[in-house]
């Protein structure tokens, strides 16, 4: 008897294990929030440009509130970090097009700990009455922080720049980016509460008037904001107009070698300007009263090269007006991202120095400990740049033309300071030939068009190989060129010299916001201190 129950204890323990099928579920229902965490980060990513689908970013919104809504911090710091992560793996993909998968992975790792500390500080305020506001305030927070550090921020894929085609567009023109992209995240989180409130109405379960009442405006007031901010959105002209010309002269080849070949990208602008100044003679195309060059379209230095100053003398004077050019300059032993102002007659009159510069591309930081780790990344940036510390804001046959160097459009204060130095319109040359066909060209033109609304000024984007552009003031693009292609725009535009409340107010409505989210952070820890105290923790 014994021995015959040894066996079969025996053969027990040798049969295959195998997990209930209830057991499966609830694991998989554990990862059920992971999942839909780096699903809706992917959404908010598809509601950005090139695509027009920036509508998509309400149900990423409501979704990470849903995931986050109840929980831990430290639950909240890894949903968010999934969040970031799928958000900003294919926003950023561009930035490893030319150099590899390793500084991307970098990027993208580092920034999705900013969306980390949101996604905890979300799930502490969730708890709270009228949650939706705090949430949203906490986004523009981590945004701010995010735009200053490290290596002076990293503001690229602010909610706002996603919503370029979007009904909250006119908010732009209110309080800028922050404005804008808290009435979005705003109107997510409110959706979120809205679509859980009336699901706990269905079973009957009873539902506080002021938890909806808050739930519905959070989704309306940013909706009505918006209708109400659309007299600030105009496009006439305030102080007349001027027909500028937008070169685009192209390069001989995509990527980090686009100017390997001595003259050749500056040849190409010079070109495709003596091409529009014989249509011009011909009667084919308006006379322009200035021409925009983009950034790096002289690929030598024309201070130091005869030849090069000869070329852009001569393009200048078979225009006839004066063109921005440009340049790669080295002056008193510093490398500086100039636009030079050049004069058909006189020649070079005015100069402007790029002073947002951009870290692993103009200059290396923590440069001696990223050479030990790798010698190609130091040698791509062997010299840094050296940076501007004035606005530039050009005076090109009587109009005021502030000058925003490419990166410097991702950045608040770059814009703003040439509006209130005077500018009429803005320029915002690039060089995108770095980045081949990638998404980066559009996801910079839609913040040209953020730019344009929340400073109310006509915005042109002259661009090596494109998409070079002319902007309205309320956004619209009424001219674009292809990509890696030799092309110039010439139009008529409005030029204004009113201050949108963004303009006026700056940084102010970013600092309230900022402290609208320490308020509720504020708040729910000393909730949870209490609450802990109270159950004798």
């Amino acid at each position: 008897m014994t021995a015959t129950a040894t066996s079969v204890g025996e053969s027990d323990r040798t049969k295959p294990q195998t997990t209930p099928p209830s057991r499966v579920a609830a694991r998989l229902l554990r990862l059920l929030p992971a999942v839909a965490a780096a699903l809706s980060g992917v959404l908010l990513y598809i509601s950005f440009p090139p695509r027009t689908l920036w509508w998509l970013a309400l149900p990423a919104f409501a979704v990470i509130g849903r995931v986050l809504r109840g929980r831990g911090w430290k639950a909240g710091l890894g949903l968010g970090y999934l969040f970031g992560l799928g958000f900003l793996l294919p926003l950023l993909v561009w930035t490893g097009v030319e150099v590899g998968p390793g500084p991307w992975l970098a990027l993208v790792a580092i920034e999705a700990i900013f969306v980390a500390l949101v996604g905890a500080g979300v799930a502490a305020v969730s708890k709270l009455p009228a949650w939706p506001v705090w949430a949203a305030a906490l986004w523009t927070a981590g945004e701010a922080a995010r735009a200053r550090v490290p290596f002076e921020g990293f503001p690229w894929g602010k909610i706002a720049f996603g919503q370029a085609d979007g009904v909250f567009l006119p908010l732009a023109a209110v309080g800028g980016t922050p404005v804008l992209g808290f009435a979005v995240v705003l109107c997510g989180f409110g959706l979120c509460e809205v679509v859980r409130l009336a699901a706990r109405a269905r079973r009957t379960e009873e539902v506080r008037r002021s938890a909806a009442a808050v739930a519905l405006l959070s989704v309306a007031v940013p909706v009505v904001g918006a209708a109400a901010a659309r007299p600030l959105v105009s496009d006439k002209a305030e102080d007349g107009t001027a027909t500028v010309a937008v070169i685009q002269g192209n390069v001989p080849r995509a990527g980090l070698g686009f100017n390997a070949q001595r003259r050749a990208v500056l040849d190409y602008h010079a070109r495709e300007t003596e091409r529009l100044a014989a249509e011009v003679k011909a009667g084919k195309a308006d006379q322009p009263d200035f021409v925009l060059w983009p950034e790096n379209s002289s690929d030598i230095d024309p201070f130091a090269n005869a030849d090069a100053r000869l070329v852009i003398d001569r393009a200048a004077k078979a225009i006839g007006a004066p063109v921005s050019v440009g340049g790669v300059v080295e002056r008193d032993g510093r490398l500086l991202n100039e636009q030079i102002l050049w004069d058909p007659d006189k020649g070079p009159v005015d100069t402007y120095d790029k002073r947002q510069i951009q870290p692993f591309g103009e200059y290396l930081p923590l440069r001696s400990l990223i050479g030990a780790i790798n010698d190609d990344w130091t040698s791509m940036v062997s010299q840094d740049f050296s940076r501007g510390t004035e606005p530039g804001v050009f005076t090109m046959a009587g109009t005021e033309v502030g000058l925003v160097t490419c990166y410097e459009a991702a950045f608040d204060w770059a814009v703003r300071s040439e509006v209130t130095d005077g500018a009429q319109m803005i320029s915002v040359p690039s060089n995108n030939a770095t980045f081949d066909r990638s998404e980066m060209t559009y996801q910079q033109l839609a913040m040209s068009r953020i730019r344009a609304v929340e400073h109310s000024r006509t915005v042109t984007v002259p661009v090596t190989s494109g998409v070079s552009a002319v902007i309205m003031p309320d956004g619209r693009i009424t001219q674009k060129t292809g990509m890696f292609v030799a092309d110039s725009l010439v139009q008529e535009v409005p030029l204004r010299s009113s201050r949108t409340p963004a303009t006026r107010l700056g940084v102010a409505p970013e600092i309230a916001l900022v402290l609208v989210a320490a308020g509720g952070l504020g708040w729910a820890v000393g909730s949870g201190v209490r609450g802990r105290r109270a159950r004798g923790v």
